[in-house]
């Protein structure tokens, strides 16, 4: 999991692998250096994206609108920034996982 989680400004940003129409929204390990996410939601106008990051912030403890896609919007492997430090990200989503 340490890979998947850089410092990035004032917060963090996580690699992220993507899986869209799970039958829940949960972590699932880790993907390559990525945290693989499955999301209940399907890929289909950007629903899986919302998702994922309503997820994300409810893991981490933050508001919605302090989580956001860096890169990847259209692709599985994503990178997402959260506002929170680093160690505090691992350790909320590996109380989590």
């Amino acid at each position: 999991m340490a890979d998947c989680l850089r410092p990035s400004g004032d917060g963090v940003e996580i690699a992220l692998h993507i899986q869209p129409g799970a039958s829940r929204s949960e972590l699932a390990g880790t993907h390559g250096d990525a945290l693989k996410v499955r999301v209940q939601a399907r890929a289909v106008e950007g629903a899986a994206n919302d998702a994922l990051l309503v997820f994300l912030a409810e893991a981490l403890g933050l508001a919605r609108k302090e989580v956001r896609i860096l890169r990847g919007e259209k692709s599985r492997r994503k990178a997402v920034w959260a506002a929170i430090a680093p160690e505090e990200a691992r350790r909320r989503l590996m109380g989590n996982h």
